[in-house]
């Protein structure tokens, strides 16, 4: 039995092909579908304390992201980085499983694709569920030092081709479990299966350069297109529930549910304990907030 079969129990792999990109997803349960979308520098596995419980009472996809874990990108489209490609995607995903119309739970980068997805197909996204972030042009004009310090892969792997690639593969393996040590408060908090498939991942260059191509879209295309929103004034009209670390403030000291609220009409959330890996630290917490927030779809 492979990792992702242990680590998701009762759910089928999939291998869907879209447009551009070949993805790799798990699916399971009945119901009203949930897409799944994970962060950096991590893999669908990062689903793998919810995933089964919400499938209970939802029918549940969670995808590597194109690019990340068992995900390719085909051919040599424009953009590829982008949010908008990434959610285009994923979207292609869900109407080939036959879910025209879906809810998204996205962390970290997922939590940015998914956004973007639902400003995009505001016709096929019923909600949004925000882990962890705030949208990235906030992220941006928000830098501080601080920031920097603490986060400064934002920075690093925007850097153009192939600077971050090459010092990633000096030690592929001690940055990864550097990033995720800090993320999770240590590595002991993480499931060794998933732990595992990180690192598994993580250690191909192809994977580690869709991750950069994903931080350079963050730093060009993706705060352009959020620009272009906040000038022509598109909002977010499906319900929309943030969780983020509890504690953390963005830019002078803004907490994610006001900076969110500029961005939606309907936004509800609050902090939680556990850090910056709320599916993984905090998913109980997580899982009960899921269940009321998408019992209102």
């Amino acid at each position: 039995m492979n990792a992702t079969a242990r680590l998701f129990p009762g759910f089928r792999q999939e291998t869907i092909q879209t447009s551009q990109a070949r993805l790799s997803a798990v699916a399971g349960g009945s119901g009203r579908p949930v897409l799944l979308l994970h962060g950096y520098p991590e893999t669908k596995a990062a689903w793998h304390r919810l995933a089964g419980p919400l499938a209970r009472g939802h029918t549940v996809v969670a995808v590597d992201l194109p690019g990340y874990g068992d995900s390719r990108v085909v051919g040599d489209p424009a953009d590829a980085g982008s949010k908008r490609w990434m959610g285009a995607q994923l979207h292609e995903l869900m109407v080939g499983l036959g879910h025209e119309h879906y809810a998204v739970v996205g962390h970290d980068r997922g939590a940015r694709v998914a956004y973007r997805m639902t400003l995009d197909r505001p016709e096929a996204v019923t909600s949004l569920t925000s882990l962890a972030v705030v949208p990235t042009l906030d992220m941006w004009s928000g830098a501080t030092k601080n920031f920097g310090m603490g986060a400064f892969h934002w920075f690093m792997l925007a850097q153009p081709f192939d600077l971050p690639e090459r010092l990633l593969s000096a030690d592929p393996t001690y940055f990864l479990d550097l990033t995720l040590s800090r993320m999770a408060e240590g590595l002991e908090h993480l499931d060794p299966l998933a732990l595992a498939e990180y690192r598994r991942c993580f250690l191909d260059p192809d994977v580690r350069h869709a991750m950069c191509e994903d931080y350079r879209a963050a730093a060009g295309i993706d705060e352009r297109h959020d620009i272009e929103d906040r000038e022509q004034g598109r909002r977010i009209r499906c319900p929309v529930l943030v969780l983020w670390h509890e504690g953390r403030t963005f830019g002078p000291g803004r907490v994610p549910l006001d900076i969110w609220r500029d961005w939606a009409v309907d936004v509800s959330g609050r902090g939680l304990a556990g850090g910056h890996l709320l599916p993984e630290r905090a998913a109980d917490e997580v899982l009960a907030e899921l269940d009321v927030f998408l019992g209102r779809d």
